[in-house]
């Protein structure tokens, strides 16, 4: 058996459709109409055929849980947040972070309260961390990383 890919319930297929594109950079591998699938594997269906799929009713579906997330990886994360200042549209869970393995992170909602978490791709923060002077050992011990990963990511 092999996992396919996250699939999201949306109210607004189009309003969703635009959000991943316009925010996030994906784009539509296919589109069956009342679901897409977009890059990275993620999928998005209609709220309507979602109910027809699970025989519930629409009251028995429900948004905003704030018990799963999408995690996205960033290279430049200082240039996404600044893209994403310029949109109105996002409501924040919580602005960029440090968690204390050294990575910075952003959380926000997309149009139906998923969430969303945008953070500094790994190698990025272990750069980072060399750059400043760190050796390979405290970047290790700093970010759990095994010293072999840290080493693959200096080049």
């Amino acid at each position: 058996m092999k996992f396919a890919g996250p699939l999201l319930v949306v109210t607004n297929l189009e309003r969703s459709r635009t959000f991943y594109r316009e925010v996030l950079g994906l784009g539509v591998i296919s589109d069956f109409g009342a679901n897409i699938t977009l890059t990275g594997g993620l999928s998005l269906q209609t709220k309507e055929s979602w109910e027809a799929f699970i025989h519930k009713t629409g009251d028995e579906i429900s948004f905003g849980g704030n018990n799963a997330e999408m995690y996205f990886d960033e290279d430049d994360l200082d240039a996404f947040l600044k893209r994403l200042e310029t949109r109105r549209d996002i409501e924040y869970v919580h602005p960029v972070q440090e968690h204390g393995w050294g990575q910075r992170a952003v959380r926000f909602y997309d149009p139906d309260h998923h969430i969303i978490e945008v953070g500094e791709n790994m190698c990025v923060v272990c750069r980072r961390f060399l750059d400043e002077g760190m050796t390979v050992r405290e970047v290790a011990e700093r970010t759990m990383l095994p010293e072999q990963f840290i080493e693959s990511c200096k080049e």
